[in-house]
């Protein structure tokens, strides 16, 4: 079976070893600690503090094992020039339809975090965009129908 590769910025390594490091050290200490003080409560068959804590250190090293996967399969893509949209840009767009604006940045999918702006290069509008220049109009198949979205500015 082929290793899924995991794209992503520089910059988005360096947050996923801060995440991972943070989890290995100051994660374990904590959840070992919520475990220590749960145990003190008696009974672990009836102890709802201690499953709480076992499930939530299941959780944690889950976390650690995803983290180390998609760091050891990294693939670091160089920012390309600021005239046309790559891993990296961040791109604003109007909405044709409505003239909404919006700011993205392209990443790799293990980065991606649509809440902070952050589109993955496979998402629908990532795709749609990756390759495209300023003024440029483009295409994005969405459940609720085609959008045109208008390059405005490439950062």
């Amino acid at each position: 079976m082929a290793t899924k590769q995991f794209k992503m910025t520089a910059a988005g390594k360096a947050e996923l070893e801060k995440e991972l490091d943070f989890l290995k050290t100051e994660g374990r200490i904590d959840i070992a600690e919520k475990l220590k003080v749960a145990r003190s409560y008696g009974d672990l068959s009836e102890n709802s503090e201690y499953d709480e804590a076992k499930s939530e250190q299941a959780k944690i090293e889950a976390r650690i094992s995803e983290l180390e996967y998609q760091l050891d399969n990294a693939v670091i893509i160089e920012e390309a020039s600021s005239d046309t949209v790559s891993m990296g840009s961040k791109v604003t767009v109007v909405r044709k339809n409505d003239k909404v604006e919006a700011t993205y940045e392209i990443v790799g999918f293990a980065q991606s975090n649509p809440a902070q702006g952050k589109i993955s290069d496979e998402s629908p509008v990532g795709k749609a965009l990756m390759g495209a220049k300023v003024g440029q109009t483009v295409v994005v198949e969405a459940p609720i129908g085609s959008l045109e979205l208008k390059i405005k500015k490439i950062d």
